[in-house]
């Protein structure tokens, strides 16, 4: 347990701070899905028009350093490779 008055608002901080980044991750996650739900409906258009609206959501939270912007990058990479190989 934290012994300072220091610490312990540091603690009150990291609780604060953890439940906004399990909230962009889950943000991030559902952005995600929402791409990949496209692909596999079949609907090329709609998996492009999925990937336009949410690649800014993946690019905000790789910004506020929550993933790693490799991992981010990674992502994109991988699901535009899947809306290409639609046929």
């Amino acid at each position: 347990m934290a012994n300072t008055a220091q610490a312990r608002k540091r603690a009150r901080q990291a609780v604060k701070q953890r439940a906004h980044n399990a909230s962009l991750r889950s943000t991030l996650r559902t952005a995600i899905k929402k791409i990949i739900k496209a692909v596999e409906a079949g609907d090329k258009g709609a998996a492009q028009v999925a990937y336009s609206e949410n690649v800014s959501v993946i690019d905000r939270i790789a910004d506020k350093n929550i993933i790693h912007k490799n991992k981010a990058a990674r992502h994109k990479s991988r699901l535009n490779a899947s809306i290409k190989a639609m046929a």
